[in-house]
């Protein structure tokens, strides 16, 4: 009798789970366009500025950089660490060195 039933009960437990797995909302992707507000606001001459400009500026304005508080080397060496990772900022490793020297020169301790 079971050997019957399971077959049966498969078929009827199918059948009412399609309407409920159709009436899913589709999620459609739309492409969306953005503007940052434009600014003057440029980075202090230090070594390592072209570097910083060519790898940070891809996401962060010289105004969100420069109003980041003041950090030690080794909480730089974290932040850009951060960014690669957590973040997937595409900044080579050559360029590293030179990122986290340039921000402790000018958002480091004096």
């Amino acid at each position: 009798m079971t050997r019957k039933i399971l077959p049966i009960a498969l078929v009827i437990g199918a059948v009412l789970a399609l309407p409920s797995a159709q009436a899913r909302p589709r999620i459609v992707l739309k492409s969306v366009e953005v503007t940052f507000p434009q600014s003057d606001r440029g980075l202090p001459e230090a070594p390592g500025r072209d570097v910083v400009q060519s790898n940070c500026f891809t996401c962060h304005s010289a105004g969100m950089i420069l109003t980041q508080p003041t950090l030690p080397k080794a909480a730089w060496e974290a932040e850009v660490a951060k960014m690669r990772n957590v973040y997937k900022a595409q900044v080579d490793d050559k360029d590293v060195p030179a990122i986290v020297d340039y921000l402790t020169a000018v958002k480091g301790p004096k």
